[in-house]
Protein backbone atom coordinates (compact mmCIF):
# COMPACT_ATOMS: atom_id res chain seq x y z
CA UNK A 1 0.00 0.00 0.00
CA UNK A 2 1.35 3.42 -0.99
CA UNK A 3 0.97 6.11 1.66
CA UNK A 4 2.84 8.76 -0.32
CA UNK A 5 1.33 11.91 -1.74
CA UNK A 6 0.19 11.89 -5.34
CA UNK A 7 1.79 14.29 -7.81
CA UNK A 8 -1.54 16.15 -8.01
CA UNK A 9 -1.65 16.61 -4.23
CA UNK A 10 1.96 17.80 -4.15
CA UNK A 11 1.16 20.32 -6.88
CA UNK A 12 -1.86 21.61 -4.94
CA UNK A 13 0.31 21.88 -1.84
CA UNK A 14 2.90 23.90 -3.79
CA UNK A 15 0.26 26.21 -5.29
CA UNK A 16 -1.37 26.92 -1.93
CA UNK A 17 1.96 27.35 -0.15
CA UNK A 18 3.17 29.82 -2.79
CA UNK A 19 -0.13 31.67 -2.60
CA UNK A 20 0.01 31.88 1.20
CA UNK A 21 3.61 33.08 1.18
CA UNK A 22 3.07 35.69 -1.54
CA UNK A 23 -0.51 36.87 -1.00
CA UNK A 24 -1.04 36.40 2.74
CA UNK A 25 2.23 36.53 4.70
CA UNK A 26 3.24 40.06 3.63
CA UNK A 27 -0.08 41.48 4.90
CA UNK A 28 -1.20 39.26 7.77
CA UNK A 29 0.06 41.43 10.63
CA UNK A 30 -1.55 44.56 9.19
CA UNK A 31 -4.85 42.69 8.69
CA UNK A 32 -4.70 41.46 12.25
CA UNK A 33 -3.74 44.77 13.81
CA UNK A 34 -6.29 46.78 11.81
CA UNK A 35 -8.96 44.05 11.98
CA UNK A 36 -9.20 43.85 8.19
CA UNK A 37 -10.98 40.98 6.50
CA UNK A 38 -9.09 40.52 3.19
CA UNK A 39 -12.02 39.70 0.92
CA UNK A 40 -9.81 40.09 -2.16
CA UNK A 41 -7.65 37.19 -0.93
CA UNK A 42 -10.72 34.96 -0.59
CA UNK A 43 -11.79 36.02 -4.09
CA UNK A 44 -8.41 34.88 -5.41
CA UNK A 45 -8.72 31.58 -3.55
CA UNK A 46 -12.11 31.16 -5.20
CA UNK A 47 -10.56 31.71 -8.62
CA UNK A 48 -8.09 28.93 -7.81
CA UNK A 49 -10.97 26.58 -6.95
CA UNK A 50 -10.21 26.45 -3.24
CA UNK A 51 -13.65 27.66 -2.12
CA UNK A 52 -15.31 24.61 -3.63
CA UNK A 53 -12.67 21.96 -3.05
CA UNK A 54 -15.05 19.10 -2.20
CA UNK A 55 -17.93 20.13 -4.45
CA UNK A 56 -18.36 18.23 -7.75
CA UNK A 57 -17.62 20.01 -11.03
CA UNK A 58 -21.28 20.04 -12.04
CA UNK A 59 -21.96 22.37 -9.09
CA UNK A 60 -19.04 24.68 -9.82
CA UNK A 61 -16.52 23.03 -7.51
CA UNK A 62 -13.09 21.54 -7.95
CA UNK A 63 -14.34 17.98 -7.39
CA UNK A 64 -11.39 17.04 -5.19
CA UNK A 65 -11.19 14.94 -2.05
CA UNK A 66 -10.49 15.38 1.63
CA UNK A 67 -6.73 15.03 1.29
CA UNK A 68 -6.71 18.02 -1.06
CA UNK A 69 -9.11 19.93 1.18
CA UNK A 70 -7.03 19.33 4.31
CA UNK A 71 -3.88 20.29 2.41
CA UNK A 72 -5.42 23.60 1.32
CA UNK A 73 -6.56 24.48 4.84
CA UNK A 74 -3.26 23.31 6.37
CA UNK A 75 -1.07 25.33 4.01
CA UNK A 76 -3.15 28.48 4.47
CA UNK A 77 -3.27 28.05 8.24
CA UNK A 78 0.49 27.53 8.36
CA UNK A 79 0.78 31.20 7.41
CA UNK A 80 -2.45 32.68 8.81
CA UNK A 81 -4.96 30.66 10.80
CA UNK A 82 -7.76 33.14 10.18
CA UNK A 83 -7.52 32.65 6.42
CA UNK A 84 -7.38 28.88 6.86
CA UNK A 85 -10.44 28.79 9.10
CA UNK A 86 -12.34 31.14 6.78
CA UNK A 87 -11.73 28.74 3.89
CA UNK A 88 -12.65 25.77 6.10
CA UNK A 89 -15.89 27.38 7.30
CA UNK A 90 -16.85 28.37 3.77
CA UNK A 91 -16.16 24.89 2.36
CA UNK A 92 -17.47 22.67 5.13
CA UNK A 93 -19.83 24.50 7.41
CA UNK A 94 -21.64 26.52 4.75
CA UNK A 95 -21.27 25.12 1.25
CA UNK A 96 -20.87 21.52 2.37
CA UNK A 97 -24.01 21.55 4.49
CA UNK A 98 -26.13 22.99 1.70
CA UNK A 99 -24.68 20.51 -0.79
CA UNK A 100 -25.28 17.52 1.48
CA UNK A 101 -28.71 18.45 2.87
CA UNK A 102 -30.14 20.91 0.37
CA UNK A 103 -32.59 20.32 -2.41
CA UNK A 104 -31.47 20.42 -6.02
CA UNK A 105 -32.99 23.90 -6.30
CA UNK A 106 -30.98 25.05 -3.26
CA UNK A 107 -27.80 23.51 -4.65
CA UNK A 108 -28.22 25.38 -7.92
CA UNK A 109 -29.13 28.64 -6.21
CA UNK A 110 -26.55 28.61 -3.40
CA UNK A 111 -23.88 25.93 -3.87
CA UNK A 112 -22.90 26.88 -7.42
CA UNK A 113 -21.98 30.52 -6.65
CA UNK A 114 -20.40 29.50 -3.33
CA UNK A 115 -18.26 26.79 -4.93
CA UNK A 116 -17.16 29.16 -7.69
CA UNK A 117 -16.16 31.75 -5.09
CA UNK A 118 -18.71 34.27 -6.36
CA UNK A 119 -20.28 34.35 -2.89
CA UNK A 120 -18.64 33.86 0.49
CA UNK A 121 -20.34 31.58 2.98
CA UNK A 122 -20.31 31.37 6.73
CA UNK A 123 -22.07 29.47 9.48
CA UNK A 124 -23.69 30.76 12.62
CA UNK A 125 -24.43 28.88 15.82
CA UNK A 126 -25.70 31.51 18.18
CA UNK A 127 -29.25 31.30 19.48
CA UNK A 128 -31.08 33.32 22.13
CA UNK A 129 -30.21 31.89 25.54
CA UNK A 130 -27.87 29.30 24.00
CA UNK A 131 -24.65 31.03 23.03
CA UNK A 132 -22.64 28.67 20.87
CA UNK A 133 -23.88 25.56 22.71
CA UNK A 134 -27.09 25.02 20.76
CA UNK A 135 -27.49 21.51 22.15
CA UNK A 136 -26.87 22.38 25.78
CA UNK A 137 -28.85 23.94 28.59
CA UNK A 138 -30.02 27.53 28.53
CA UNK A 139 -27.84 30.13 30.22
CA UNK A 140 -29.83 29.87 33.45
CA UNK A 141 -29.20 26.11 33.67
CA UNK A 142 -32.71 24.97 32.75
CA UNK A 143 -32.96 22.42 29.93
CA UNK A 144 -34.32 23.76 26.66
CA UNK A 145 -37.24 21.99 25.09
Amino acid sequence: MDFGFSEELLEIKRIVRDFAENEVRPHMMEWDEKQIFPRDVLDKLGELGFLGVLIPHEYGGAGLGYMEYVTVVDELSRVDGSIGISVAAHNSLCTGHIFLAGTEEQRQKFVVPLAKGEKLGAWSLTEPEAGSDAGGDSNDGTPRR
